[in-house]
């Protein structure tokens, strides 16, 4: 009985690993391709985020970003603009820390909030989620570049039409989004 229960523990062990890899990697792939989108190009990082905070759970969300961050901190090309802008811990602490250090909490909070079918209590948990990616974004970003420049309009507005965009779609997959998350976690 005990070689069974031990087996099972490794199982989950090597699950939960893998699915913290591939969503690292899909994290990365997200960040290095450019959607076209009006005023600015348009990454999907938000929106993977988002997506594996409710597809893995508030812990092993926050578990694939923070391996995620790691990496790219470590001097892997996983950040949006990388190695073009840098590479390493240089390239982590620069403009867009605060953004990255918010993917930590969005992740946790989209894995957090439970199921429910309504539509507009979904989309608001989600926004209230991808929210503190801005608001870390726009700290870390005041403090860097001076409080005296228009930090939301730099740091916020060019990118709200398509993070509106990302909220609605997930908002519409969410009950599929759901049944991963059972299937992965029975």
């Amino acid at each position: 009985m005990e070689a069974i229960s031990k087996t099972s523990k490794i199982g989950k062990f090597v699950k939960f690993s893998l699915l913290i890899i591939a969503g690292s990697i899909l994290l990365t792939i997200s960040a290095k391709i450019k959607i076209p989108f009006y005023p600015v190009p348009m990454t999907m990082q938000t929106f993977v985020v988002l997506f594996l905070g409710m597809a893995l759970g508030p812990k092993v969300g926050l578990a694939t970003v923070t391996l995620y961050l790691i990496e790219g901190i470590l001097g892997f090309p996983v950040f949006a603009g990388t190695p073009e802008k840098g590479i390493g811990f240089i390239y982590f602490t620069g403009p867009t820390m605060g953004y990255l250090i918010g993917f930590l909490v969005a992740v946790y909070f989209a894995g957090y909030f439970k199921y429910d079918k309504g539509i507009i209590n979904t989309f608001l948990k989600l926004l209230f989620a991808v929210s503190f990616i801005y608001i870390l974004g726009l700290g870390w970003l005041g403090t860097l570049i001076g409080w005296d420049k228009p930090i939301f309009k730099l740091g916020a507005q060019p990118f709200l039409l398509a993070e509106l965009f990302k909220l609605m779609l997930l908002t519409f997959l969410y009950p599929w989004i759901f049944k991963i998350n059972i299937k992965l976690f029975r």
